[in-house]
């Protein structure tokens, strides 16, 4: 996935459960240099609810590309 500073996306990760958080803090990142490890999770149990097919945990490292 990319993201540019002016909001633009290029790909995906999850197909949509996580993209907007992802946009959020690459946005901060491209403003500031700092990269981050990003993690999000959600127990097997609660995937329904949250609408996901099923749990699991996904990193994402973000950073800036000059």
């Amino acid at each position: 996935m990319a993201v540019n500073a002016a909001g633009e996306v290029l790909g995906s990760l999850s197909g949509g459960c996580v993209e907007g958080a992802v946009i959020a803090d690459a946005l901060d990142v491209i403003a500031e240099g700092q990269p981050r490890l990003l993690e999000f999770g959600v127990a097997d149990e609660t995937a329904w609810r949250a609408g996901l097919s099923c749990g699991g945990r996904i990193r994402v490292f973000v950073e800036r590309i000059d």
